[in-house]
């Protein structure tokens, strides 16, 4: 089967200018994740999209492929995921290029691995799934999170169920975390979302592997990972 692996980096970022080629342990943060795609077993062609001349240089320089400059239109803060890899899917068939899947890589998660990706492939295969998305285990239970009202007022705040339970006897939550979507190219077009009403199965990463880099800290927290345990 064919593996398209999009990802997807524009120039624009208010949180964390120019995050996407930020120097994250001696390389700059999209290089993670066009290397994490270019070892796996199975992925076909790695292709960036970007709007951003920079970008793209250095995406070249890392073996990407960058056939385009995406529109502007699809490079604002309101874009959807979802149209720009229906754009990138579009480009492809227009150059004779087709796919059986479609793997998201977010570059925003360099601690995802080839590893990572070729169980995801592996899972989807074996569960004759459609799509398999990524998780890790939540890092604190909802169970003890809820609303305050505006007096600050925590009569009803906790579960009484759960209120004099350890925190390790709670059940185990998932959530998700941003760095595979793997997807069926057809069902993907189809629905045009991520987010299949059926046969999706999640892959279990985890949690030091899960850092999603949007702001200062989280940077800092995947360089402290990267320089501590060196390849995880």
């Amino acid at each position: 089967m064919k593996i398209l692996a999009i990802i997807p980096a524009r120039g624009g970022s208010k949180r964390l200018p120019r995050k996407n080629i930020l120097p994250l342990a001696g390389k700059p943060l999209i290089a993670w994740s066009i290397e994490a795609a270019q070892k796996s077993a199975y992925v076909t062609d790695v292709l960036v999209s970007t709007d951003d001349i920079e970008i793209a240089s250095i995406a070249k320089d890392y073996g990407a492929w960058v056939p385009f400059l995406r529109p502007q239109n699809l490079s604002t803060d309101t874009s959807s995921s979802y149209d720009v890899v229906e754009h990138t899917i579009n480009f492809c068939e227009k150059l004779n290029k087709s796919y059986d899947l479609v793997l998201l890589l977010q570059p925003t998660s360099p601690l995802r691995c080839a590893e990572d990706i070729d169980a995801a492939v592996n899972l989807l295969n074996s569960k004759s799934a459609d799509a398999v998305i990524s998780v890790c285990e939540a890092e604190h239970s909802p169970i003890w999170s809820n609303t305050l009202p505006d007096n600050l007022n925590m009569d009803l705040f906790e579960n009484e169920k759960y209120r004099d339970i350890r925190s390790q006897d709670l059940p185990t939550y998932y959530r998700l975390n941003g760095a595979i979507y793997l997807l069926k190219t057809e069902r993907l077009l189809t629905e045009k979302s991520f987010s299949l009403n059926r046969n999706t199965f999640a892959y279990v990463m985890k949690q030091e592997r899960s850092i999603d880099i949007d702001t200062k800290l989280d940077f800092c927290i995947a360089e402290t990972i990267l320089n501590y345990k060196g390849n995880i």
